[in-house]
């Protein structure tokens, strides 16, 4: 069995920085700035052959209102799900009444937990933590989460409690999952998705855009099938932003973009899409991954705004048509289960093995249907196509004067292998690659014989124009 150590304590004592620090990577945003993490966070690591997992939760005062009510509800969810607890506490601020209640709540859940004095760089460890010892602890620990100091020595400690587990390859995510990002704007329902996803309140929900701030990957299972669910924090205009931790958020939501397979992207029914939409959609676009579109909301909208709103839809996205798009309601759960239909479609066309036989096939009745176009009076010649990647699929067509095709006969190639191939929720990407002369850059060398042949045949012209001119 794998070891679950869950870091709790109150705002801005250094749990996310030691997250980072066991974890060795920058999964948690990390900023001076108190309740900035609010989802628990999983991240895997080993000390030595030993593995074990660690969870990341926000800081809990005692007195919780509002979004920091379900922060805090995560926070305790964390707590029974682990193993062992870190309390953290900061040694530059001293014991205060919130870490006391803390403490009581941990005693009353009957959990063991050890204490974790944070922040003891350039103080006196003996008398930063003389405050703490108040709280009758029976294992008290020094560290200095951003400089790693004593970080090893606290995990060995607390890793010592628990048997030798059997030799385990853990990794990020499992290699046969499917990662499935949701993202979209502030407040369009992306973290009650998930939870509705889930079957379970995984990660924060709260009536206030920007509730969720990091990028939080959720492995589960359905069925036979893995997933990685990535929430992501709303994308705004960049104009609207201006605290540097909502820089970071979005950072993170792009890089989930890249980490995932799928993208489902949610629009909110009442708004209707919007240009801020559009610009999500092309960066998914761009980065060829494959698309699932959700209208989320759909509930409590009459039958005009409906239909408006499908006909917005039909006209604005023509260009991302091979993309499936639900009408759902991730709080009342209404169509939520058919997105795994589509989102599993997506996948498999996204990183299907293509038959070089039946892409030549393709390519051969696409010319004779829609010939080339001429390039200075000579016809573009297409000799022969092959699979060039996966997610997205990529094809790679061989021929003269390549670089010559116009852009409406790429997308016109694309629509006719995507249709032939019953490609679905995946774009293609064609790539033209012209075949080079090998003589172009060498001189051609005659031949003693040939070079003598040459001066006579030189002869007997000047003598024939001599000729010509008597």
């Amino acid at each position: 069995m794998i070891p679950v150590i869950a870091l709790v304590g109150r705002p801005n004592v250094g749990k996310s920085t030691l997250f980072n620090r066991l974890t060795r990577s920058r999964d948690a945003l990390v900023a001076d700035f108190a309740g900035l993490t609010r989802d628990r966070k999983y991240g895997e690591s080993r000390l030595g052959s030993r593995p074990f997992i660690v969870i990341d939760t926000g800081g809990i005062t005692g007195d919780e209102t509002g979004v920091d009510s379900s922060m805090a509800q995560q926070a305790l969810a964390a707590i029974d799900e682990a193993d062992a607890v870190l309390l953290i506490v900061d040694a530059r601020e001293g014991l205060n009444a919130a870490d006391e209640t803390l403490a009581m709540r941990l005693r009353q859940q009957s959990k063991p937990f050890n204490l974790v004095v944070n922040k003891v760089d350039g103080l006196n460890e003996e008398v930063a933590a003389a405050d703490f010892y108040a709280l009758g602890t029976p294992s008290l620990m020094t560290i200095a989460a951003s400089q790693g100091r004593g970080v090893s020595s606290m995990i060995e400690e607390v890793l010592a409690a628990f048997p030798e587990p059997q030799l385990e390859s853990i990794d990020d995510h499992p290699p046969d999952s499917i990662r499935v990002a949701v993202v979209g704007r502030p407040n369009v329902g992306k973290s009650t998705l998930v939870n509705r996803l889930l079957g379970e309140e995984r990660v924060v929900v709260y009536d206030q855009p920007g509730t969720t701030r990091d990028s939080v990957y959720i492995d589960f299972e359905r069925g036979d099938q893995k997933y990685t669910l990535i929430d992501t924090a709303g994308v705004r205009r960049r104009k609207n932003v201006s605290e540097v931790v909502e820089k970071f958020s979005i950072v993170k939501t792009l890089k989930a973009i890249e980490d995932a397979h799928v993208v489902v992207l949610l629009m909110d029914a009442h708004e209707g899409i919007v240009d801020q939409d559009m610009h999500l959609l092309g960066h998914c676009m761009d980065k060829g991954r494959a698309l699932v579109l959700g209208v989320n909301k759909w509930d409590g909208i009459d039958s005009d705004q409906r239909e408006w709103i499908r006909k917005e839809l039909d006209r604005r996205l023509r260009f991302a048509e091979y993309a499936d798009t639900h009408y759902i309601s991730a709080l009342h759960g209404t169509g939520v289960g058919h997105l795994y239909k589509s989102i599993n479609g997506a996948y498999a066309s996204a990183t299907r093995k293509l038959s070089t036989n039946a892409l030549n096939r393709i390519l051969e009745g696409a010319a004779f249907d829609h010939p080339p176009p001429m390039v200075n009076g000579r016809r573009i010649k297409m000799r022969y196509a092959h699979a060039g990647g996966q997610n997205p699929p990529i094809i790679v067509i061989h021929g003269n004067q390549t670089a010559e095709v116009p852009n409406s006969y790429k997308r016109y190639l694309e629509k006719v292998y995507r249709r032939e191939l019953k490609l679905v929720g995946t774009p293609v990407r064609i790539e033209f690659r012209s075949g080079d002369n090998p003589y172009s850059e060498k001189r051609n060398k005659l031949t003693q014989r040939q070079v003598q042949r040459k001066r006579r045949m030189m002869a007997h012209v000047k003598k024939s124009k001599k000729s010509r001119k008597k």
